[in-house]
């Protein structure tokens, strides 16, 4: 049993909140011995939820041809690059093990890992590998995964027999609930990269798979190019095929939908469709701005994810909820600091069918944050909860709590060493002076750039 005691606000949700003065927050993880953890000068919250990453990214950020460059240009860059470290177990597990750790050393106590990149010429076994990785390693460090099943111009029914394989592995007793591990630490979930990449085929083959088990499904939407190349290869929009094909309805998470009418809006509300903000990506790489103000209007959830590491290069939520009320003003009104608390917390945590994610009543998960409050980069805030957003970009948490059970404690991590992740990734894309040489002739290799162009980022 973990006892919170003399914060100074405790947020039960982004919309209710009591004095720390109240009394301990009690957390009941079934343990008979009770652990303390202070919170004076703190604000707690229920622990973030990132919608939307792409874990494979955070061993590749801030590369050469990534920045201020056209998607068509990006995406063959990203993904030459895995396809010059290749794909085994070794690589997944160390690339979200960094992601992981960096999400907890921010506040992120849940992250869905929409996965494209699998390898094309493998079987479905292999791929089992990769995901049990990729699983094994968020787990290690103590996060939350959703590991959801992408693809991206992959043959329709590989990536289905691939999917399938999965499930069966990774939870092969069944579960709790459909997709989601008796524990509760990992759910899986199925997900096209979007209409600009994969067919109605795939669209249909994953839709299967996602019914059989019951999982839910995410894919991503109206990002410009997504548009363009709809209307160029279909003459529709996207929107429009994801209707026809049978991906608007309330299990299905569209990201990004920064290219969106009022109409558009409309129908995916109508549809109980949810939906994932992702500016930390779009913003900096010129994609366009969701207008959240919008949406939220017309009944539509919303939930927040910061994309990958290859175009925003932080894994930092709430550093991007800051960025999300900034941006916001430039399609609509300001979007209050509580309103994008809500979508980090339970505006993600409805994208995945886990309320019990994004509040700290209960029988809810016991997923916390402990945001120390008392030092100078507060001094002088009137509202410490809005200032948990407006005030220090790059505020990490004193604490978090997964499941009743520390994983962060004064700001370091408790089930792993953030030095060790650091030089696993390291070691394993031969950043040392032993393999470099070798590495660069890898990526000089002529057309390869090409080649990758087939996979997507």
């Amino acid at each position: 049993m973990l006892h919170v005691t003399s914060a100074e606000r405790v947020l039960v949700d982004a919309a209710t909140e009591r004095p720390g003065t109240d009394g301990p927050l009690v957390v009941d993880d079934g343990a008979p011995d009770v652990t303390s953890l202070d919170a004076s000068g703190c604000v707690v919250t229920p622990g973030l939820v990132n919608a939307h990453h792409h874990l494979l990214q955070s061993a590749f950020r801030t590369l050469p041809g990534t920045r201020g460059v056209p998607m068509a240009q990006w995406l063959p860059t990203m993904a030459a690059a895995y396809d010059g470290a290749g794909h085994d177990p070794e690589l997944y597990g160390a690339a979200a093990a960094v992601g992981a750790a960096e999400s907890l050393l921010s506040g992120v106590t849940t992250v869905a890992d929409h996965h494209l990149n699998w390898p094309h010429d493998v079987d479905a076994e292999r791929t089992v590998d990769l995901a049990r990785a990729t699983a094994a390693a968020v787990r290690t460090v103590g996060a939350r995964l959703v590991l959801v099943r992408g693809s991206a111009r992959e043959d329709a029914a590989r990536a289905a027999r691939s999917a399938d394989a999965i499930v069966r592995a990774l939870l092969p007793d069944g579960a709790a609930r459909a997709g989601v591990s008796d524990d509760g630490m990992l759910q899986l979930a199925v997900g096209p990269a979007g209409v600009h990449s994969d067919d109605e085929a795939t669209f249909s083959e994953l839709g299967a798979v996602a019914a059989e088990h019951g999982l839910r499904r995410r894919t991503q939407a109206n990002e410009q190019v997504d548009t363009a190349i709809a209307l160029e290869r279909y003459g529709r929009r996207p929107v429009d095929l994801l209707e026809a094909w049978g991906w608007l309805a309330p299990d299905v998470t569209v990201a990004h939908l920064c290219d969106v009418t009022d109409d558009e809006i409309a129908r995916l509300a109508a549809a109980g469709v949810t939906a994932t903000h992702a500016p930390g990506c779009d913003v900096p790489m010129g994609w366009g701005v969701a207008p959240v103000a919008r949406m939220l209007d017309a009944g539509l959830t919303v939930g927040l994810g910061t994309s990958g590491g290859g175009s925003n290069d932080a894994g930092h939520l709430l550093a991007d909820a800051r960025l999300a009320m900034q941006v916001s003003a430039l399609v609509g009104p300001q979007l209050p600091a509580r309103t994008v608390l809500g979508m980090a917390t339970a505006g993600s945590a409805a994208g995945l069918g886990r309320s019990e994610l994004a509040t700290l009543g209960p029988g809810t998960a016991g997923d916390l944050c402990v945001w120390d409050v008392s030092g100078v980069a507060d001094a002088g805030v009137a509202d410490p909860v809005a200032g948990l957003l407006w005030a220090a970009p790059g505020r990490r948490p004193r604490h978090v709590v997964v499941g009743g059970r520390v994983v962060v404690r004064d700001y370091a991590l408790v089930d792993a060493d953030e030095r060790e992740i650091v030089a696993n990734v390291r070691t394993r894309l031969g950043r040392t002076p032993r393999v470099r040489a070798s590495t660069a002739q890898v990526r000089r290799s002529p057309g390869r750039s090409q080649r990758a162009g087939a996979s997507e980022a």
